[in-house]
């Protein structure tokens, strides 16, 4: 699922995305503190809003690294949690490939009759380059 969210993400696929928070909470700490949608409705209406396309893909490659998971939080075999790094390449004609931005995501996940699934994602940005042609304006600030 984490290396889900990020093909889908940069195939422009934000419904894909979606539907991965379905029964989860999607977070993220900003400077006016943390930012919190439920559910796929709310993480659809963000990502549409928020992420700026181009011929309906975000020209983006989020790589993620330094995957930490564990199976078994709490002594129980049905919820897990990952922590890993991001970091969001964007290559515009014009622009070149570049680093935008990097961060952290905290994951948890629980297991149900259909598989692992998100229960929560909090993502920490911890470098900010230049987003403006990724995200809109203020975004991150």
């Amino acid at each position: 699922m984490v290396l889900t969210y990020a093909e889908r993400l940069d195939l422009g696929d934000f419904a894909g995305v979606a539907a991965l928070f379905s029964d989860a909470t999607y977070r993220a700490v900003t400077p006016r503190g943390i930012v919190a949608q439920r559910g796929s409705a709310e993480v659809l209406a963000t990502m549409e809003a928020v992420i700026r396309t181009y011929d309906g893909i975000p020209a983006t490659k989020h790589v993620t690294t330094n995957l930490i998971v564990e199976i078994g939080v709490g002594g129980d075999p049905d919820r897990a949690s990952c922590r890993s790094y991001f970091t969001v390449l964007q290559g515009l004609p014009g622009h070149g490939l570049q680093p935008v931005v990097a961060g952290r995501y905290h994951d948890e996940f629980g297991r149900g009759q259909d598989g692992w699934r998100f229960t929560d994602r909090l993502i920490y940005t911890d470098l900010i380059g230049d987003v403006s042609r990724h995200l809109q304006a203020g975004v991150l600030r």
